[in-house]
């Protein structure tokens, strides 16, 4: 696909829906859409018959261009026979009793739907576009999204990553900085080895591929787009500024917490996943951390998401993966629409 990023992704204004995992929300989504921007749906853990009935609400929700995001697997995952489940319990205990829980007493069969379902219940669901995290999707993938008319977006943390991508066949690359919030979706070094800010991985990105880059991290009102711009990106992807409006899925309480976060109250941790995420630390992470042994990725974020689910329903804040990048104090607008606007008016003229 070639042309403006406006015109590979078919918006009429180039901001992206950062694609919340577990948070995000169809409403949300389609928001950013009706607005002219892309919205984008995680789905991050969704089967075959979720991701298809998630497609049908925001179909009902809106009829404009949207992107279903995806995470590869990178081959470090962990699976149910790779864990020991007693030693991988232990440090959790204390955050099941504070919540009247008994720890699991078996893995599930698998911790997360097979990707090639999930992959081709996305390309039959026939988006606009396809974002993927934590590498470069398979040359048939590519191949099979643009046949269906979907733009293919993969996300960088470094230049390097950024180069492999544009040679897989991406549209687009996303440069995702180190401010931003969640998981770092890194996959050629380790992430603690790929810790770059958005301000010189912009750059560096757009000297090295010949497809529209995207900014990411960091980035939550107008100065951060303008900024984004003049380092040569096409168009910037925003998540805590959208991710504490009403109509995500983050809890009052979460969107409370984001709020009165200062920039340097974000940590780095594998505490709640067993990967490295930029969040805010609170009581599970503290525990966690204090206690060690926690499992790897996906093993760990099953294993937290069983008190997660219970500490959502309870409003424990402290309990929860409280996801936030290091803009999270210039996020203090409950309105996607006023969010969006703020942000649109910093593009330059033209665009």
């Amino acid at each position: 696909m070639t042309g403006t990023l406006a015109d590979i992704l078919g918006v009429e204004v180039p901001v992206v829906l950062g694609p919340f995992g577990g948070l995000s929300s169809v409403e949300l989504t389609a928001t950013v859409s009706e607005l002219g921007g892309l919205g984008s749906y995680g789905l991050y853990g969704y089967d075959r018959d979720r991701i298809q009935s998630v497609v049908s609400d925001l179909r009902a929700a809106t009829q404009r261009p949207f992107a279903l995001n995806l995470w590869l697997e990178t081959g470090d995952e962990a699976w149910a026979v790779d864990v020991s489940l007693d030693e991988s319990v232990r440090p959790l205990a204390p955050l099941f009793a504070e919540l009247g829980l008994t720890p699991p007493e078996a893995f599930p069969e698998r911790f997360l739907p097979d990707l090639g379902e999930q992959i081709d219940a996305v390309m039959e669901a026939r988006p606009r576009v396809v974002s993927f995290v934590y590498g470069v999707p398979p040359p048939d993938v590519i191949e099979t999204a643009h046949r269906v008319g979907a733009a293919v977006l993969g996300t960088a943390t470094t230049a390097d990553e950024a180069v492999a991508l544009a040679e897989g066949g991406v549209d687009a690359v996303i440069a995702s900085g180190a401010e931003a919030a969640g998981h770092r979706v890194s996959f050629l070094l380790p992430p603690e080895d790929s810790l770059v800010g958005t301000i010189a991985l912009v750059p560096q990105v757009v000297d090295v591929v010949d497809v529209p880059v995207i900014a990411a991290g960091g980035i939550a009102d107008r100065r951060g787009v303008a900024a984004a711009f003049a380092l040569g990106a096409q168009g910037v992807q925003v998540g805590t500024a959208f991710l504490t409006t009403r109509q995500s899925a983050a809890a009052a309480s979460y969107r409370a917490a984001v709020r009165d976060a200062a920039a340097h109250d974000t940590i780095l941790t594998r505490a709640m996943s067993g990967r490295l995420a930029r969040g805010l630390p609170n009581l599970a992470t503290r525990i966690i951390e204090a206690e060690g042994g926690m499992a790897p990725f996906p093993a760990q974020n099953w294993l937290t998401g069983q008190f997660r689910a219970q500490a959502a329903r309870a409003d424990r804040v402290d309990l929860l993966s409280l996801w936030a990048g290091q803009a999270a104090a210039l996020s203090q607008t409950d309105e996607a629409d006023d969010v969006f606007r703020e942000l649109a008016a910093g593009l330059p003229e033209g665009r």
